[in-house]
């Protein structure tokens, strides 16, 4: 029974307690469906195993998928999911990542979660040049055969269609589960694996891109965007002219290089035909969440045409964002022409001045970034030279690539403004 000292309970302790709770249930119903879809993945692994075999068995001539879609609908009329086409990305999902793959995602991952951005990059490319000898089908021999020869990594113990058991692997049921579900594979939906099955892209491409989804988290569909706008080889592949290396910490240089992409694809569907810097800065602005989808990993936008007062003349910075990872203000100035050496003198005066003017105690270094329409790799390169604040020298496009339903997915302007002020108030006062 509770006691009658119910109205000495302070009311501020209370609240706390309701908020602590709320919060509580909320992180247990996200543990409960990412638990569920991590189940339903294995679920789909295990099918696409299944299929594998018997397709070994009778080979493709004997049309298991469409086989097995009709019986499910005629014995599971109430199950959905299992139609021609879905089963037949089971398959997919299964050949592309058998067990001995998985382990190695495991590996990688625990690596990459330790390591430092550089070493990130090349446990993708060791992923890339990795070659899996195993074939990826289950070669199997007929359940009668007591010699059952294994061509890959051992799957689970699978029923034949006989009924009969047929031993084909030392690894129990379990184990093979957690394997699954500790892989990077088990952390992004369905329709995200679908829209990387139906690209052909490389293991560690996909390893990266499965990262990328969980760290940002991307819908399916804003992961198909950014593997068509080909995001990997412009964040990772690309020669990036920038001095971050001469001008910026050994952590936070990798970090920059690594977050500098080039060239940038902006969404500029409303646009004037050919567009001045005025324009594309009123449409970046007016479109700022997917401008930010664009730039990447924790940008915040602080302002535009931010105006600042020097000696007897004003100045206006055309846009200064804030990079949470980088814990740095980033000014970026945006050239409707190819680079010219003069830019980057004229990026280099606006980082001083937010250096001065807006850069906290707690703050990194103030980063520029440069749009072109295009630059010599060498003039721009030659033209940093000297610089001892940190700049990079990126191309843009303009595209009108971002789909409809991905605006209703974005955050509004005003999230994210909160969410900086909310970062900047809390750095405050820490």
């Amino acid at each position: 029974m509770e006691s009658d000292n119910n109205h000495n309970i302070d009311k501020r302790n209370f609240d706390a307690f309701v908020h602590a709770v709320g919060s509580e249930i909320e992180q247990a119903q996200v543990r409960l469906i990412t638990a569920a879809n991590a189940q339903m993945l294995f679920h789909y692994w295990k099918m696409g195993n299944y299929i594998l075999y018997q397709q070994n068995l009778y080979g493709w001539g004997g049309k298991i998928i469409n086989k097995l879609a009709q019986a499910i609908r005629f014995n599971y009329p109430e199950k959905k999911g299992y139609s021609v086409r879905n089963l037949s990305y089971m398959c997919q999902f299964a050949k592309a990542y058998p067990l001995s793959v998985l382990r190695k995602l495991i590996e990688t991952d625990t690596k990459s979660t330790i390591t430092s951005v550089q070493n990130i990059t090349e446990s993708v490319q060791e992923l890339n040049n990795t070659v899996f000898t195993q074939e990826p089908l289950a070669q199997i021999q007929p359940a009668d055969n007591k010699e059952t020869t294994i061509m890959q990594e051992p799957l689970a113990q699978i029923p034949d269609v006989t009924g009969t058991i047929s031993r084909i692997c030392q690894i129990a049921i379990e184990d093979m589960e957690r394997i699954f579900l500790s892989s990077p594979v088990a952390r992004i939906n369905w329709a995200s694996h679908v829209v990387i099955l139906n690209n052909p892209l490389l293991l560690g491409v996909r390893y990266w891109y499965m990262k990328q989804s969980v760290e940002m988290g991307w819908s399916s569909n804003v992961l198909k965007m950014q593997i068509e706008s080909n995001l990997y080889d412009r964040q990772i592949k690309s020669n990036k002219v920038n001095n971050f290396t001469a001008t910026l910490p050994a952590p936070q240089s990798d970090l920059a290089n690594y977050l500098l992409k080039d060239p940038y694809i902006f969404d500029l569907a409303g646009a004037k035909e050919k567009a001045d810097e005025r324009d594309i800065e009123e449409q970046l602005v007016k479109h700022v969440t997917r401008y930010l989808l664009e730039m990447g990993n924790g940008f915040a936008f602080v302002a535009r045409q931010k105006h600042f007062q020097i000696g007897d003349s004003d100045f206006f910075a055309d846009l200064i964002l804030y990079n949470i990872k980088l814990h740095a203000y980033v000014v970026v100035e945006l050239k409707a022409t190819p680079f010219k050496p003069e830019y980057a003198g004229q990026l280099n005066f606006y980082i001083n001045v937010v250096d001065d003017k807006l850069r906290g105690e707690n703050d990194n270094k103030t980063i520029g970034l440069l749009l072109c329409r295009g630059k010599d790799e060498v003039v721009a390169q030659y033209a940093l030279a000297g610089y001892d604040q940190p700049i990079g020298i990126s191309d843009y496009q303009l595209s009108k690539a971002v789909p409809e339903n991905l605006k209703s997915a974005l955050p509004s302007i005003e999230e994210v403004e909160e969410e900086l002020t909310l970062f900047l108030d809390k750095d405050k006062n820490s």
